[in-house]
């Protein structure tokens, strides 16, 4: 009998296959408060940034209408050209910047890859990209990912959560290659005047940088507030990247359709990334995209108008309480000052979660900039709302 032993794979001395850069990122700080409360009853969540509203039903129906006529196939790598169509001209309406569909715009699986093409496709190995903190968790996470190094600049409540241009220039170095910035704020709800975004532009021209500019909350604006698409200002088309989707302005989370747009010789980057990872975003999913555009502005004010009726009752009573609220002018986000409890962001969350079943997000998953808050969805329903705020409230007693 012949023996196989030594045709068997030598015991590998590795402690793990996966990469360094894998081993050594954060998980999501957000998720892993999510990931306790699903285990526990009763729990009122403050926490995940989804809309509470169902996708609006004629959106709904043209996504089912595309899988009972058989539309299920792979569309063209950078999407439907009707669906491309319509979103340059959407663009062109609200904010006067144009896009030609053919070669500027890409449809993406979410505003997430979205995020990630652009990092991937920009960013060469210790390349550094200005990040404003706090900010969205996948910042960090996508630049560092793709081999580049964030560099995190806080901003502070006193100034509104405002970013300063001074201290972007300040940050600048030889090796920096883009500014990452995300209006209205996730987790802070600012949005940013055309006067700091103008000064922001000036940087990135006088320092020949890059701007990627996150606008996926940009019909989420209130109190009269407008929202400034950064490539419309002047000279900016042509060195910066939009971002955005569909999850949150249409109550399309689980649809999975984001976009990307840009001057053509960095698009094709993107495309190049996005045609070896995804091939095309889901079909039915950018029909149903289609439909959101062409009839859906009914819907998003339904849901703006309901979504500051909440922000007015959070921010009031979490001011009341004696926790320090900046006042969101987007987004669905209240960032409360948890620090002047005595406790620190992380403390306060895991507390609150497990004395009174209320789940926030601690403000350090957010950059250094978000240390000692933390962060409340009212993308809840409003009597929810108001039961958190009970028990919040009863817990500060206590302290």
């Amino acid at each position: 009998m012949t023996s196989t032993s030594s045709t068997l794979p030598t015991p590998s001395t590795r402690t793990t296959y996966l990469s360094q850069r894998v081993v050594s990122l954060k998980p999501s700080g957000i998720r892993r408060f999510f990931d306790i409360a699903a285990t526990m009853k009763d729990v009122i969540s403050l926490g995940i940034g989804e809309p509470d509203f169902d996708t609006p039903p004629s959106v709904i129906e043209a996504g089912i209408q595309a899988l009972r006529n058989g539309q299920t196939h792979y569309t063209s790598n950078a999407g439907i050209l009707e669906l491309r169509q319509a979103l340059a001209a959407h663009l062109e309406r609200l904010y006067g910047v144009s896009y030609d569909p053919q070669t500027e715009i890409i449809i993406t699986v979410g505003g997430s890859e979205a995020l990630y093409l652009a990092a991937t496709a920009l960013l060469d190995p210790g390349d550094e990209v200005i990040i404003p903190t706090p900010c969205f968790v996948s910042y960090q996470a996508q630049v560092y990912l793709a081999g580049g190094v964030p560099i995190e600049i806080p901003c502070r409540m006193e100034d509104n959560f405002d970013v300063n241009p001074q201290a972007i220039e300040a940050a600048i170095t030889p090796r920096t290659k883009a500014i990452l910035i995300g209006f209205p704020n996730n987790p802070t709800g600012a949005v940013a005047t055309r006067e700091r975004l103008l000064e922001i532009a000036r940087l990135a021209e006088k320092h020949d940088l890059i701007v990627i500019s996150d606008e996926i909350y940009d019909r989420l604006v209130y109190g009269g507030h407008q929202h400034v698409c950064f490539p419309s200002l002047p000279g900016m088309k042509g060195r910066s990247l939009l971002l955005g989707g569909f999850s949150k302005d249409y109550a399309m989370t689980g649809w999975r359709i984001g976009y990307a747009c840009g001057p053509q010789h960095v698009m094709q980057g993107l495309l190049r990334v996005h045609q070896y990872t995804v091939m095309s975003a889901p079909t039915m999913s950018q029909i149903a995209a289609l439909t959101a555009l062409y009839d859906r502005d009914e819907a998003v004010q339904m849901m703006v108008e309901e979504y500051d009726r909440r922000r007015r009752l959070i921010v009031s009573e979490l001011n009341r309480m004696g926790l320090p609220t900046f006042e969101p002018k987007g987004a669905f986000y209240a960032f409360p000052k948890v620090s002047v409890t005595g406790l620190d962001d992380e403390t306060f969350a895991q507390r609150l979660l497990q004395e009174e079943h209320v789940a926030v997000v601690p403000g350090s998953a957010f950059g250094a900039g978000g240390e000692g808050f933390v962060r409340c969805s009212y993308a809840t329903a409003y009597e929810k709302i108001e039961e958190a705020l009970r028990r919040i409230e009863r817990f500060l007693k206590r302290l």
